[in-house]
Protein backbone atom coordinates (compact mmCIF):
# COMPACT_ATOMS: atom_id res chain seq x y z
CA UNK A 1 0.00 0.00 0.00
CA UNK A 2 1.64 3.26 -0.92
CA UNK A 3 1.68 6.29 1.51
CA UNK A 4 -0.57 8.41 2.43
CA UNK A 5 0.93 11.94 0.82
CA UNK A 6 -1.08 15.17 1.58
CA UNK A 7 0.35 18.45 0.86
CA UNK A 8 -0.30 20.87 3.91
CA UNK A 9 1.72 24.59 4.92
CA UNK A 10 4.90 24.22 6.40
CA UNK A 11 5.58 26.80 9.45
CA UNK A 12 9.06 28.20 9.49
CA UNK A 13 11.27 28.11 12.53
CA UNK A 14 12.83 24.42 12.17
CA UNK A 15 10.68 22.97 15.79
CA UNK A 16 10.33 19.41 14.96
CA UNK A 17 7.58 17.55 17.17
CA UNK A 18 7.43 13.95 18.27
CA UNK A 19 4.77 12.58 19.75
CA UNK A 20 4.99 9.65 22.16
CA UNK A 21 2.23 6.62 22.07
CA UNK A 22 2.99 3.85 24.66
CA UNK A 23 -0.27 1.34 23.82
CA UNK A 24 -1.12 -1.73 25.45
CA UNK A 25 -4.25 -2.87 23.60
CA UNK A 26 -5.67 -0.14 21.63
CA UNK A 27 -6.04 -1.61 18.69
CA UNK A 28 -9.45 0.08 17.92
CA UNK A 29 -8.18 2.98 19.16
CA UNK A 30 -4.80 3.95 17.71
CA UNK A 31 -6.10 4.49 13.45
CA UNK A 32 -8.52 6.85 14.65
CA UNK A 33 -5.99 8.83 17.23
CA UNK A 34 -3.19 8.44 14.44
CA UNK A 35 -5.65 9.88 11.77
CA UNK A 36 -6.26 12.76 14.02
CA UNK A 37 -3.10 13.97 15.33
CA UNK A 38 -2.03 13.56 11.24
CA UNK A 39 -4.74 16.01 10.46
CA UNK A 40 -4.35 18.59 12.87
CA UNK A 41 -0.49 18.47 12.52
CA UNK A 42 -0.82 19.10 8.75
CA UNK A 43 -3.47 21.60 9.17
CA UNK A 44 -1.71 23.40 11.43
CA UNK A 45 1.51 22.86 9.36
CA UNK A 46 3.83 21.78 12.24
CA UNK A 47 6.75 19.39 11.86
CA UNK A 48 6.49 15.92 13.47
CA UNK A 49 6.71 12.20 13.98
CA UNK A 50 4.64 9.81 15.90
CA UNK A 51 6.52 7.06 17.64
CA UNK A 52 4.59 4.14 19.03
CA UNK A 53 5.85 2.36 21.80
CA UNK A 54 3.70 -1.32 22.13
CA UNK A 55 4.07 -3.46 25.14
CA UNK A 56 3.67 -6.73 24.06
CA UNK A 57 0.14 -6.20 23.09
CA UNK A 58 -2.04 -9.48 22.78
CA UNK A 59 -4.76 -7.95 21.02
CA UNK A 60 -2.74 -7.05 17.94
CA UNK A 61 -2.25 -3.36 18.53
CA UNK A 62 1.49 -3.84 17.25
CA UNK A 63 -0.08 -5.40 13.79
CA UNK A 64 -2.25 -2.10 13.42
CA UNK A 65 0.78 -0.25 13.88
CA UNK A 66 2.43 -1.28 11.17
CA UNK A 67 -0.75 -0.61 8.76
CA UNK A 68 -0.70 2.91 9.95
CA UNK A 69 2.91 2.97 9.02
CA UNK A 70 2.20 1.72 5.89
CA UNK A 71 0.04 4.45 4.86
CA UNK A 72 1.29 7.80 6.74
CA UNK A 73 4.81 6.67 6.02
CA UNK A 74 7.64 5.79 7.94
CA UNK A 75 9.01 9.27 8.38
CA UNK A 76 6.21 10.04 10.41
CA UNK A 77 4.83 6.69 12.02
CA UNK A 78 7.61 5.16 13.98
CA UNK A 79 7.26 1.99 15.58
CA UNK A 80 9.56 0.71 19.20
CA UNK A 81 7.50 -1.90 20.50
CA UNK A 82 9.02 -3.64 24.04
CA UNK A 83 8.41 -7.49 24.12
CA UNK A 84 6.51 -6.98 27.49
CA UNK A 85 4.52 -4.52 29.83
CA UNK A 86 6.89 -2.50 31.41
CA UNK A 87 5.17 0.65 32.61
CA UNK A 88 4.03 4.15 31.54
CA UNK A 89 7.38 5.90 32.86
CA UNK A 90 9.92 3.58 31.12
CA UNK A 91 7.65 3.86 27.99
CA UNK A 92 8.25 7.89 27.72
CA UNK A 93 11.97 7.32 28.53
CA UNK A 94 12.12 4.45 25.84
CA UNK A 95 10.52 6.67 22.83
CA UNK A 96 12.25 9.43 23.79
CA UNK A 97 15.57 7.79 23.27
CA UNK A 98 14.69 8.04 19.35
CA UNK A 99 12.93 10.77 19.23
CA UNK A 100 14.65 13.80 16.54
CA UNK A 101 12.09 16.24 17.35
CA UNK A 102 13.05 19.07 19.80
CA UNK A 103 10.02 19.32 21.23
CA UNK A 104 8.54 16.14 23.27
CA UNK A 105 4.29 15.63 22.88
CA UNK A 106 3.00 12.89 25.31
CA UNK A 107 -0.39 12.08 25.69
CA UNK A 108 -2.98 8.80 25.67
CA UNK A 109 -3.65 6.49 23.15
CA UNK A 110 -7.33 5.58 24.10
CA UNK A 111 -8.95 9.03 22.69
CA UNK A 112 -9.07 10.69 26.36
CA UNK A 113 -6.74 13.41 24.83
CA UNK A 114 -8.13 15.16 21.69
CA UNK A 115 -4.95 16.14 19.30
CA UNK A 116 -7.13 19.46 18.64
CA UNK A 117 -5.56 21.05 21.55
CA UNK A 118 -1.69 20.25 20.33
CA UNK A 119 -1.28 23.56 18.20
CA UNK A 120 -2.91 25.46 21.53
CA UNK A 121 -0.21 23.95 23.10
CA UNK A 122 2.47 24.96 20.59
CA UNK A 123 1.12 28.76 20.52
CA UNK A 124 1.41 28.64 24.54
CA UNK A 125 4.92 27.66 24.61
CA UNK A 126 5.84 29.53 21.96
CA UNK A 127 4.07 32.65 23.70
CA UNK A 128 5.94 32.17 27.11
CA UNK A 129 8.94 30.45 26.01
CA UNK A 130 7.62 28.01 28.64
CA UNK A 131 9.55 24.52 29.52
CA UNK A 132 6.86 22.34 29.71
CA UNK A 133 2.98 23.15 28.46
CA UNK A 134 0.27 20.73 30.23
CA UNK A 135 -3.46 20.27 29.73
CA UNK A 136 -5.39 21.09 32.70
CA UNK A 137 -8.81 20.10 33.14
CA UNK A 138 -9.61 22.40 36.33
CA UNK A 139 -8.89 25.64 34.45
CA UNK A 140 -11.04 27.71 32.06
CA UNK A 141 -13.17 25.65 30.06
CA UNK A 142 -11.64 22.43 30.59
CA UNK A 143 -13.54 19.34 31.92
CA UNK A 144 -13.77 15.68 32.13
CA UNK A 145 -16.98 13.83 29.98
CA UNK A 146 -17.92 10.51 29.65
CA UNK A 147 -17.50 9.30 32.73
CA UNK A 148 -20.44 6.47 33.13
CA UNK A 149 -22.71 6.01 36.48
CA UNK A 150 -20.10 3.81 38.13
CA UNK A 151 -17.21 6.22 37.98
CA UNK A 152 -19.65 9.03 39.02
CA UNK A 153 -20.18 7.06 41.63
CA UNK A 154 -16.30 6.63 42.73
CA UNK A 155 -15.88 10.56 42.78
CA UNK A 156 -18.71 10.83 45.34
CA UNK A 157 -17.57 8.16 47.43
CA UNK A 158 -14.43 10.01 47.69
CA UNK A 159 -15.92 13.13 49.57
CA UNK A 160 -16.98 10.68 52.17
CA UNK A 161 -13.90 8.56 52.32
CA UNK A 162 -11.24 10.23 51.11
CA UNK A 163 -7.94 7.61 52.55
CA UNK A 164 -9.78 4.78 49.79
CA UNK A 165 -8.17 3.28 46.81
CA UNK A 166 -11.17 5.85 44.99
CA UNK A 167 -8.45 8.90 45.34
CA UNK A 168 -6.46 7.70 42.51
CA UNK A 169 -9.76 9.10 40.24
CA UNK A 170 -9.45 12.62 38.36
CA UNK A 171 -10.49 15.56 40.82
CA UNK A 172 -10.00 13.54 43.70
CA UNK A 173 -6.50 12.15 43.38
CA UNK A 174 -5.40 16.07 42.33
CA UNK A 175 -7.29 17.68 45.12
CA UNK A 176 -4.74 15.32 47.27
CA UNK A 177 -1.70 15.88 45.52
CA UNK A 178 -2.08 19.50 45.44
CA UNK A 179 -2.66 19.49 49.03
CA UNK A 180 0.56 17.35 49.82
CA UNK A 181 2.78 18.31 47.36
CA UNK A 182 1.71 22.52 46.46
CA UNK A 183 2.95 21.98 42.91
CA UNK A 184 1.99 25.35 41.43
CA UNK A 185 -0.07 23.37 38.38
CA UNK A 186 -3.54 23.09 38.63
CA UNK A 187 -3.48 19.39 37.29
CA UNK A 188 -0.90 17.10 38.58
CA UNK A 189 -2.40 13.92 37.58
CA UNK A 190 -2.72 14.62 33.83
CA UNK A 191 -0.54 13.16 31.36
CA UNK A 192 -1.31 15.50 27.74
CA UNK A 193 1.73 17.55 28.16
CA UNK A 194 4.30 19.11 25.78
CA UNK A 195 8.03 19.40 26.58
CA UNK A 196 11.03 20.75 25.65
CA UNK A 197 13.49 17.72 24.90
CA UNK A 198 16.46 19.04 26.73
CA UNK A 199 13.93 19.59 29.93
CA UNK A 200 12.42 15.91 29.44
CA UNK A 201 15.35 14.45 29.77
CA UNK A 202 16.78 16.45 32.63
CA UNK A 203 13.28 15.54 34.68
CA UNK A 204 13.42 12.49 33.58
CA UNK A 205 17.05 11.54 35.02
CA UNK A 206 15.67 12.94 38.44
CA UNK A 207 12.55 10.81 38.60
CA UNK A 208 12.63 7.62 40.33
CA UNK A 209 8.80 7.20 40.33
CA UNK A 210 6.95 4.35 38.00
CA UNK A 211 3.07 4.44 36.32
CA UNK A 212 0.62 6.86 37.22
CA UNK A 213 2.98 8.36 39.77
CA UNK A 214 5.40 9.52 37.02
CA UNK A 215 3.39 12.34 36.00
CA UNK A 216 2.99 13.92 38.89
CA UNK A 217 6.93 13.85 39.85
CA UNK A 218 7.47 15.42 36.70
CA UNK A 219 5.27 18.54 37.31
CA UNK A 220 7.29 18.18 41.16
CA UNK A 221 10.66 17.98 40.12
CA UNK A 222 10.02 20.96 37.22
CA UNK A 223 9.03 23.15 39.74
CA UNK A 224 11.91 22.16 41.95
CA UNK A 225 14.21 22.74 38.94
CA UNK A 226 12.56 26.15 38.42
CA UNK A 227 11.11 25.21 35.01
CA UNK A 228 8.36 27.65 33.73
CA UNK A 229 5.03 25.75 33.23
CA UNK A 230 2.01 26.87 30.76
CA UNK A 231 -1.42 25.37 31.32
CA UNK A 232 -4.02 24.76 28.32
CA UNK A 233 -7.35 24.12 29.21
CA UNK A 234 -8.35 20.56 27.82
CA UNK A 235 -11.47 18.09 27.55
CA UNK A 236 -10.76 14.96 28.93
CA UNK A 237 -12.83 12.13 27.55
CA UNK A 238 -13.43 8.66 29.05
CA UNK A 239 -12.26 6.24 26.46
CA UNK A 240 -13.85 5.02 23.65
CA UNK A 241 -12.71 1.68 23.15
CA UNK A 242 -11.34 -1.13 25.76
CA UNK A 243 -11.02 -1.46 29.29
CA UNK A 244 -9.10 1.09 31.61
CA UNK A 245 -5.96 -0.53 32.62
CA UNK A 246 -6.21 0.71 36.45
CA UNK A 247 -5.81 -1.74 38.60
CA UNK A 248 -5.52 -2.50 42.30
CA UNK A 249 -1.68 -2.66 41.44
CA UNK A 250 -1.97 1.05 39.90
CA UNK A 251 -3.99 2.03 43.13
CA UNK A 252 -1.54 1.00 45.44
CA UNK A 253 1.82 2.28 43.90
CA UNK A 254 -0.35 5.95 43.15
CA UNK A 255 -0.76 5.97 46.88
CA UNK A 256 3.06 4.46 48.00
CA UNK A 257 4.29 7.12 45.23
CA UNK A 258 2.63 10.24 46.60
CA UNK A 259 3.21 9.31 50.06
CA UNK A 260 7.03 9.00 48.65
CA UNK A 261 7.16 12.55 47.20
CA UNK A 262 5.37 14.14 49.96
CA UNK A 263 8.13 13.15 52.15
CA UNK A 264 11.24 13.62 49.40
CA UNK A 265 10.28 16.73 48.27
Amino acid sequence: MASRKTSYPNRDGGDKYSVLLPTYNERENLPLIVWLLVKYFGESGYNYEIIVIDDGSPDGTLEVAEQLQKIYGEDKILLRPRAKKLGLGTAYIHGMKHATGNFIIIMDADLSHHPKFIPEFIEKQKEGDYDLVSGTRYRGNGGVYGWDLRRKLIRFHFLFFPLSPSLINSRGANFLTQVLLRPGASDLTGSFRLYKKKVLESLVERCVSKGYVFQMEMIVRARQLNYTVGEVPISFVDRVYGESKLGGNEIVSFVKGLLTLFATT
